[in-house]
């Protein structure tokens, strides 16, 4: 039986990701800043006839992180898919004096970069337990330094530097982590789960197309890539995204 762990996964894509984790009989690790809230979604798991377990895990919080590790340690051996998927946009609600904002940009990078840092950190002795490891970080096309300079995206209006600037550097870190363990069976992977309703913005939930349901699945593939697939890639459901 495989294992995972996902982080932000008792609600929005996290939850989704976890739930179809499950349904393809994976543990699922529910990480949580809540134990209530962590706890609850590994009831709905489970409910669903599911396997599931939880624990408490700010990502921002190394010492957290690395007693999540000892749980996970100490009641299932190992890892085999770490889902980086927690992630805020203080942006979408701030209103900042200037273009740049330092206070936004620290809020930012300490979930969106650093958080996925601490936590690949701590869980990473247990994927090197799995005989396949998967690591997938949760990015965006927002991220894309390509896509950002083409007037032809859907996005190219849009200016929130910190959000931005943190999924770009995401990308950076999968990159470097795939380099770092190309002679490991882990794979790393970036993945842009598309515009999405969740309550990572106003604007999402009233404007994105796209179900979690839906988002979840290229974030499952990605869970799930086979031997032969490359490592160190940003992909969202069509296919290839331009770094």
């Amino acid at each position: 039986m495989k294992i995972a762990l996902v982080t932000g996964a008792n609600r929005g894509i996290g939850l989704a990701v976890a739930r179809r984790l499950a349904r393809d009989g994976i543990h699922v690790v529910v990480a949580a800043r809540s134990d209530d809230a962590g706890r609850a979604a590994a009831d709905l798991l489970r409910s669903e006839g599911g396997r599931a377990s939880s624990v408490r895990l700010d990502v921002t919080d190394p010492e957290q992180a690395r007693a999540a590790a000892a749980v996970v340690a100490q009641q299932l051996g190992r890892l085999d898919v770490l889902v980086n998927n927690a992630g805020v946009l203080p942006e979408a609600t701030a209103r900042p004096a200037e273009v740049v904002d330092a206070g936004l940009f620290r809020a930012t990078y300490d979930t969106n970069v650093l958080g996925p840092v601490v936590v690949t950190e701590a869980f990473l002795p247990l994927l090197r337990r799995s005989p396949a490891g998967r690591i997938v970080n949760v990015s965006s096309r927002m991220g894309s330094l390509a896509d950002q300079q083409d007037p032809a995206s859907p996005y190219y209006s849009t200016v929130v530097p910190a959000y931005q600037s943190s999924k770009a550097a995401l990308n950076g870190l999968t990159v470097a982590l795939a380099k770092a363990l190309a002679d490991t069976p882990i794979k790393v992977t970036s993945v842009c789960p598309g515009f999405v309703q969740t309550d990572l913005a106003p604007i999402a939930r009233e404007q994105a197309p796209l179900t979690a349901d839906a988002a979840a699945e290229v974030v499952h593939r990605a869970a799930t890539l086979s031997g032969s697939a490359p490592s160190g890639t940003f992909v969202d459901a069509v296919g290839p995204v331009p770094w």
